[in-house]
């Protein structure tokens, strides 16, 4: 079991975590938003070269990419959070197996669920 000092440290990472990722999903915001509002200007009645239009519908891609992303990775450490906070004692706790993954492990990944030998096993098995 991690001790209280642990468990502090690692709702600490978490939740600055969970500030960096929703402050990366606001400029995904703003980005979009400008973009939109970027087309209702008088400008837009000036058609771009079919390069240009092709090459701002991928950075559109992309950012909506990383945005979805940022969203999972937003969605794992809520979920961390809530078996924090529902479960302290069990928090660290490998959802396989049951073996602990780890202060070491949880400090670099916080809202890791599985222990190392797990999500190996996991990973092979998805190979």
């Amino acid at each position: 079991m991690l001790t209280k000092k642990q468990l502090e440290h690692l709702e600490k990472r978490l939740l600055d975590e969970r500030a960096r990722a929703q402050k990366a999903l606001g400029i995904f915001d703003k980005m979009a938003k400008s973009d939109r509002e970027s087309g209702d200007s008088a400008l837009a009645a000036y058609t771009d070269h079919m390069a240009d239009q092709g090459t701002e519908a991928m950075e559109r891609e992309k950012a909506a990419l990383f945005a979805t992303k940022e969203g999972r990775y937003l969605y794992r450490i809520e979920e961390a959070l809530r078996r924090l906070y529902n479960d302290p004692k069990s928090f660290g706790d490998c959802h396989t197996c049951g073996a602990k993954v780890g202060f070491e492990r949880l400090d670099a990944l916080p809202h890791a669920r599985y222990c190392i030998d797990c999500k190996v096993k996991e990973e092979e098995d998805a190979a």
